[in-house]
């Protein structure tokens, strides 16, 4: 008796199939590619929901800038009026090492932003800029780069 043999073809999961590709090229790309731990001049928050929402997803960002090690000011441009002495508080910042400043006369939030972050007395100034145009961005980044400083900038929406 003869048997004869027929090639099934067997389906491999997505898994599988994932596991069987050799991860060389992969690694490869990722040494040639190392992340960068320098960080970023410029970033921004977008925040969408109830005030007190945001403001709780909020917290933990600002207590951590609050407490870093670099011995420069976290300082807050124009917070929104929620935003209290008294919420600071409750929300464990550190209110020693904190600025809140406003503009003044006809000084805008950005044109303040900027001087903020240019005179590298902060290690992050946050703003709440909204609508942040693509020339203003390119402003509080040169700013920052100016001051060895980090710009974020909060939208609350």
């Amino acid at each position: 008796m003869q048997l004869v043999h027929t090639p099934q073809h067997t389906q491999l999961s997505l898994f599988e199939a994932f596991m069987a590709q050799p991860l060389a090229p992969i690694l490869k790309e990722t040494v040639e590619a190392p992340w960068s731990a320098e960080p970023e001049a410029f970033s921004e928050l977008s925040l969408r929901g109830a005030a007190g929402s945001c403001l709780s997803l909020l917290a933990p960002i600002l207590r951590e800038l609050s407490e870093e090690q670099d011995a420069r000011w976290l300082t807050l441009i124009a917070p929104p009026a929620s935003l209290t002495q008294a919420w600071l508080r409750d929300a464990g910042l550190n209110r020693e090492r904190i600025l809140l400043l406003q503009p003044r006369g006809a000084q805008s939030a950005q044109q303040l932003t900027c001087e903020a972050l240019r005179l590298g007395r902060s290690h992050t100034v946050v703003s709440w800029l909204n609508p942040l145009s693509v020339s203003a961005k390119q402003q509080l980044i040169s700013a920052a780069r100016t001051g060895d400083a980090q710009s974020l900038n909060i939208r609350l929406g």
